[in-house]
């Protein structure tokens, strides 16, 4: 059954209701991270792997300004999971920089001066900063917590889906709430032993249908929607 935000996100003010989807790669063993995650190593030891089926797509690269790279069946899991999104939701991790404030040559992110994202995307912090425009994607930074994010996203993006891109503690916090529609998982052949693990703290009221499997070189695609 699908949801939207709370009635004390004030709907009407919302504008058409819309899709809140979680998507993100995932190890064999439940982590899309592994151990000892850092500003050197945002993926942690062996994170690598959970997207070597990703960079290995055209679609891919050429987002990214690469040339080369395949086509399967992942390249129509990506672009239908992407076809109606008009804003991303991710937390400071995805976006990068380290934890604590914002110091005064602030970290742009990992995604050089022409992210990939081309739409509105909204950092959930702990810490306040003025918002950040690379090319045609501007960083909104939240500070005020998961619903107001919510929000600020559907606001930016009327009649058109939102994101929820990660990392596990983001998509967990959205889950929990029983705001996420759909979900998807991209599961990689890859066992990480340890890390950033999706799934903690949510709880058994939050149940999925699985609606599609797709098989793909290097990964295996799990769509649910989700009711809680």
């Amino acid at each position: 059954m699908a949801r939207g935000p709370p009635a004390e996100l004030g709907q009407a003010a919302l504008g058409p209701m819309s899709k809140v989807s979680a998507s993100i790669s995932v190890s064999v063993d439940g982590y899309v991270a592994g151990p000892n995650q850092s500003v050197e190593s945002p993926l942690g030891e062996g994170g690598e792997g959970l997207h070597e089926w990703m960079t290995a797509l055209r679609a891919w690269r050429e987002r990214h300004g690469l040339e080369g790279g395949g086509v399967n069946a992942s390249t129509d899991v990506v672009a239908q999971s992407m076809a109606n999104v008009g804003a991303e939701i991710m937390g400071r991790g995805k976006f990068g920089g380290g934890p604590g404030p914002w110091d005064d040559d602030a970290w742009q992110g990992w995604w050089g001066e022409d992210p990939p994202f081309h739409m509105p995307v909204f950092v959930l912090t702990h810490h306040e900063r003025e918002p950040l425009t690379l090319s045609d994607t501007t960083f909104t930074f939240v500070t005020d917590g998961i619903q107001a994010a919510l929000e600020q996203a559907r606001e930016a993006a009327p009649g058109k889906d939102v994101l929820i891109g990660g990392g596990a503690d983001v998509i967990n916090q959205y889950l929990a709430a029983g705001l996420v529609d759909e979900l998807e998982l991209h599961v990689a052949p890859v066992l990480l032993g340890g890390g950033a693990r999706l799934f903690e703290g949510v709880g058994p009221e939050v149940r999925v249908e699985q609606v599609r499997v797709v098989e793909a070189p290097g990964v295996t695609h799990l769509n649910y929607r989700v009711a809680g």
